[in-house]
């Protein structure tokens, strides 16, 4: 089969590849679709030491079982699913929480990914999809997972409803487009979403019809939002998000671009901000996330760019530049 491969920084090659072993419980997959998420472009960099370079990388999937080793899971059947491979036994996972197992590991980092024609992965870890979804919005599963999980902990720390809410979104990549998407479908009217690349924001104040900032032409403004989404997490963007909050609001910390840094904890203290971490998504946000984008809760996704799996090493070079204004890149691998 072919297979994208991340052979060293900044390189991706298309190889032969053995096909996945089918092994007891677990199916094949013949991949459809797969985006390529900001944690894969991480690695490409190199930055990132639990993916190491002979890797498969990709985690953002639908496709078609080939081969099952497991009860009722049927070949010919479509499914997205949760890259993140659980124990199913731990405090965590049998409080529904199976994002923070500590024993997981995880497609397209621990094992190969999704940049591929076909794929194995655990039968327990398939999520069921409509099976006339359309494959680029099936592989968008997982990234609007991680948005909906982001909401889902912010809503229990808001001191007033979230369509109330004058809220920012900093950073219009994939994550912050579907953020912001699905806070306007749950009515926030005031809404802006900071991005410095204007073929992005772009993008954004086309699919969102929000107020799109350029946090290089003009700082943000302080003290001006309910509820912060720094959708990048950057020594800058924090400091932005910490800046940009009320006295009372809320900040989300959703994205992992660079370590610690200094944050202002005595305006964190002195304006009681509520500072929240988040991780990924649950099994149940994964199809809750389905159910929502088999119903279009996230608009129509024209913003989407999808190319073949053979032109994803020119796309990494592309989204690296910042040449692209479509904050998410689908590879297809079959019709779907």
């Amino acid at each position: 089969m072919k297979a994208l491969v991340y052979t060293r920084p900044h390189e991706l090659q298309l190889q032969d590849r053995p096909m996945p072993e089918l092994v007891p419980d677990e199916v094949v997959l013949q991949i459809e679709a797969v985006g390529i998420c900001g944690s894969d472009l991480h690695a490409w960099h190199g930055h990132d030491p639990r993916r190491q370079p002979g890797l498969v990388l990709g985690h953002e999937f639908v496709g078609r079982i080939v081969g099952s080793a497991a009860p009722g899971f049927e070949p010919g059947t479509r499914w997205t699913g949760n890259p993140l491979i659980t124990c199913g036994r731990c405090d965590y996972c049998v409080q529904g929480r199976n994002n923070l197992c500590s024993r997981r590991s995880m497609v397209g980092m621990t094992r190969p990914g999704a940049y591929a024609e076909f794929m194995s992965i655990p039968a327990a870890s398939l999520v069921a999809i409509p099976q006339d979804l359309p494959a680029r919005t099936a592989a968008l599963t997982e990234p609007a997972a991680t948005a909906w999980h982001a909401l889902h902990l912010s809503l229990r720390a808001l001191a007033r409803p979230l369509h109330e809410c004058r809220a920012l979104v900093i950073g219009g990549g994939a994550i912050g487009m579907l953020a912001a998407l699905l806070m306007q479908r749950l009515g926030v009217r005031a809404l802006a979403v900071s991005e410095p690349n204007p073929g992005r924001r772009g993008t954004v104040a086309a699919a969102v019809r929000c107020q799109a900032l350029d946090p290089r032409a003009a700082p943000l403004p302080g003290e001006a939002y309910d509820f912060v989404i720094d959708a990048v997490g950057s020594r800058a963007t924090r400091a932005d998000a910490l800046r940009a909050v009320k006295a009372g609001g809320v900040v989300m910390h959703v994205g992992l671009q660079e370590g610690a840094s200094e944050i202002d904890m005595r305006r964190l203290t002195l304006a009681e901000i509520t500072l929240l971490g988040t991780y990924t998504y649950t099994t149940a946000d994964l199809r809750a996330t389905v159910a929502a984008l088999a119903e279009g809760a996230f608009g129509d996704l024209a913003w989407v760019e999808e190319r073949e799996l053979a032109q994803g090493p020119q796309a990494f070079v592309e989204l690296d530049r910042g040449a692209l204004a479509s904050p998410k890149v689908v590879l297809r691998n079959a019709p779907g």
